[in-house]
């Protein structure tokens, strides 16, 4: 059975009315998202969908560098959520953006968790716990997952990045866990899996992420648009005074790539859309530059019907709003 207008609306727009977030402190398999308690929340929002619905059909609402939690790690400019990776799961968030390297005094078969040079304090090991303990309690919903090799940290392990990431799949016994096929699927042969996206040398099979930096590049499965830096984006230096960010042009790349999705209604691409950016300021200000023009633009186009593909962000805690509006999307 789809998910009906009215059922949504009880379960995140009325949300969206003004419900104050805060912390979640319950497992990732029970998490339920504060003031989210009517009918089915977020964090069963696929189970309500039709077994044959695509992924490409979809809005689907990410996070990107899904575990920088603090600014212990790295200063600010490597802190990007405040959620942790259950927390997310139970606000509807569906794609992670995971980038690994070799973990310090393991690397010979372990990741850890990197921001650049910075390690965020979680394994790789302990993410994908956190999502098969969700998935295990929630069977009926699918996570995406960008894996990167994350360059530029002490532990590099090299071309030996494949061999550790295959001892995941089945020395540790993570194959079951993952979707490896290399195409989007429907929800009904994904449900209780993470989608893997790989972007790492491999002969997986799986999806792979489009080449390239900066910009926007498509192959013949993924349109990403992620233009983080140059560009016009430059907003004022944060530094130690917090000053904020102008946004610069960043959202003209994010509202194209809205609209090329939006005008797609029959899509064969899976739109992955970036509303982060890096340059000169913390990426707390860069999103209190970018997001109240996205929850601008998703309340303008709020009764257009439409499907947005993948949207990765910052802070999403603080603009719960733009959260709700894009799950919203996916009402039947």
């Amino acid at each position: 059975m789809s998910l009906t207008r009215r059922d949504f609306a009880r379960t995140t727009l009325a949300a969206a009315a003004g419900a104050l977030v805060t912390g979640l402190t319950s497992p990732a398999a029970q998490a339920v998202p504060h003031a989210r308690t009517v009918g089915t929340p977020p964090q069963a929002w696929m189970s309500a969908l039709p077994d044959a619905t695509s992924l490409l059909r979809l809005t689907i609402p990410g996070t990107h560098d899904s575990c920088c939690t603090s600014a212990a790690n790295g200063t600010e400019w490597a802190h990007t959520q405040n959620w942790s990776l259950p927390d997310q799961f139970a606000h509807g968030i569906r794609f992670l953006d995971i980038r690994c390297n070799g973990l310090q005094d393991h690397t010979a078969d372990s990741f850890g968790v990197y921001h650049s040079a910075f390690y965020q304090g979680i394994t790789f090991d302990t993410v994908l716990d956190q999502c098969r303990a969700f998935l295990a309690g929630n069977p009926g919903e699918v996570l995406v997952m960008r894996v990167k090799k994350e360059d530029g940290t002490n532990n590099d392990v090299g071309a030996d990045f494949a061999r550790i990431f295959n001892g995941y799949l089945d020395t540790k016994g993570y194959r079951s866990l993952f979707w490896l096929e290399d195409r989007f699927p429907a929800l009904g042969e994904a449900r209780g899996r993470i989608v893997l996206i790989a972007q790492f040398a491999n002969s997986l099979g799986c999806l792979q992420w489009p080449g390239g930096d900066n910009g926007v590049f498509t192959t013949d499965r993924i349109h990403l648009q992620d233009h983080y830096k140059d560009h016009g984006l430059a907003g004022l230096d944060s530094g130690s005074s917090n000053f904020g960010s102008s946004g610069g042009d960043k959202f003209d790349f994010v509202k194209a790539c809205l609209d090329k999705a939006a005008a797609d209604p029959a899509n064969t691409l899976e739109y992955i859309n970036f509303t982060s950016f890096a340059d000169n300021a913390w990426p707390k200000d860069n999103a209190a530059a970018i997001m109240p023009k996205l929850a601008d633009y998703l309340t303008t186009h709020a009764t257009q019907s439409a499907h947005y593909g993948i949207v990765p962000m910052d802070f999403p805690d603080q603009y719960t709003r733009v959260l709700d509006l894009l799950l919203a999307k996916n009402v039947g």
